[in-house]
């Protein structure tokens, strides 16, 4: 069994690839709150450089017609937000509305959001083996 932190939905999948469509590559940094809340960030790959104060959660296939490394959407998230959020399970998902000031969906008329939900005994102690 292979155990994710992370997940999207089939509509937030369908808003990445049209942004990938226009902006190439996509990486996602989910914030750790003030002024854009704790919305995940979207922006293309390269231009938000990560560090070790960031934690790579996993990586979201969204898919292209020749399966290429452009459909990995690679999604991170600051060491001190991961403290607080380890034990739980995020989902990107989108709803209508404006996005944060610098994520690519802004223009959209949509905004992506993080559902998240506590992982089980059984995925944290995978997750653990995964990791280790």
């Amino acid at each position: 069994m292979t155990v994710s932190r992370v997940a999207l939905t089939p509509e937030a999948a369908d808003l990445l690839r049209g942004l990938r469509a226009q902006h190439g590559p996509l990486m996602f940094h989910q914030s750790g709150g003030c002024c854009d809340g704790s919305a995940p960030m979207c922006f293309p790959q390269g231009t938000f450089l990560t560090s070790a104060a960031d934690v790579h959660l996993g990586d979201l296939d969204v898919g292209t017609a020749d399966n290429d490394a452009a459909g990995v959407v690679p999604v991170w998230i600051s060491r001190e937000q991961f403290a607080y959020w380890s034990h739980t399970h995020l989902t990107i998902d989108v709803v209508p509305g404006r996005g944060a000031g610098f994520s690519l969906e802004s223009p959209t008329g949509f905004r992506f959001l993080v559902r998240s939900r506590v992982l089980t005994e059984d995925e944290t102690a995978e997750l653990a083996a995964q990791e280790a």
